[in-house]
């Protein structure tokens, strides 16, 4: 069943890979993004001229309230209903500085599009779900990263804000149970993106030497394929989990 779904920070990276696996799965798709490009827009309309469902692209700071209001209200005025929420939108220091060095406005932020964003987008969208029969299948995805095991004290503020989706993601799975919206966390391990491309090289060369058991990046459609896994509604006796997308990344192993 087509099911209406907003991706936050859809265009690129890990956001378009999951916006192309859904909508290939039929479902009706919208994205969005800080700037109002005309080239978004088109990359909307061509994606549903392809795939032959709806696909919309809305401009949103997720750090802003009025923003995450907007998004909203028009998703639902353009869709009729809110089934999914995937909470995609982040970014990562734009400065890479020592733990002790880290400035206030680079935390701010950093928690503001990767946490406040996605925390108050999520009370929006789940009083919005709340208005749907239990029986039908809604769900919030979150997507979290190992950093939220993995230290790096070079982007400490990147690490703590995926620290605290994870709890998020626990804290609403507990909420909403009773309202029948499942919510879930995927973790992605050293995906394929602009975010990494400054530290290609190093990652390379991890790689090859055994940092995760299946020795190649990832990539935005692994992380889009598990996407529609949880939204097909396979799991939908497991409200609450991580799944981790990382190559066996996250294995202890001597």
């Amino acid at each position: 069943m087509a099911l209406n779904v907003l991706i936050t920070g859809g265009a690129r990276g890990i956001g378009e890979g999951i916006v192309k696996q859904l909508t290939a799965a039929g479902h009706n798709v919208a994205f969005c993004g800080r700037k109002d490009a005309p080239e978004f827009h088109e990359q909307a309309a061509k994606i549903a001229a392809a795939a032959t469902v709806q696909c919309r692209y809305y401009q949103c700071d997720v750090s802003k309230p009025e923003d995450r209001s907007n998004l909203i209200a028009s998703f639902v005025r353009d869709f009729g209903s809110l089934d999914v929420l995937v909470n995609n939108a982040g970014v990562a220091p734009e400065v890479r500085a020592d733990l002790l060095d880290m400035g206030p406005e680079s935390f701010d932020r950093v928690m503001g599009i990767n946490l406040r964003g996605p925390f108050f987008l999520t009370q929006l969208a789940a009083k919005e779900m709340m208005k749907a029969p239990k029986e039908k299948f809604r769900c919030i995805v979150n997507i979290g990263s190992v950093s939220a095991d993995y230290a790096s004290i070079n982007r400490g503020e990147y690490c703590l804000s995926k620290a605290a989706i994870a709890m998020s993601t626990k804290l609403f799975a507990v909420r909403l149970a009773d309202e029948g919206i499942c919510v879930y966390e995927i973790r992605p391990g050293v995906i394929k993106t602009d975010m990494t491309g400054t530290v290609s090289a190093k990652y390379d060369k991890m790689i090859a030497e055994g940092l995760t058991l299946q020795r190649r990046w990832g990539y935005p459609e692994d992380i889009g394929k598990a996407v529609a896994a949880l939204v097909s509604g396979a799991f939908g006796y497991s409200t609450g989990q991580v799944v981790n997308v990382d190559g066996g990344l996250s294995i202890l192993r001597f």
